[in-house]
């Protein structure tokens, strides 16, 4: 096997076949807001254990 067919198959593979590689049900505001709400919660708990008493 040489360098570029390997090269070409493996781009092809990361692509997903003919289907792009993007899955439908992965919204990119779905998964950036979520990522956002779940950080904030979590810097909310932190900062509720961190006060000085």
């Amino acid at each position: 096997m040489s360098l570029p067919s390997t090269a070409a198959q493996l781009a092809t593979l990361a692509e997903g076949g003919e289907h792009g590689g993007n899955h439908e049900s992965l919204s990119p505001l779905v998964t950036g807001g979520g990522a956002f709400l779940i950080l904030l919660l979590l810097l909310w708990i932190v900062t509720r254990f961190n006060r000085d008493r």
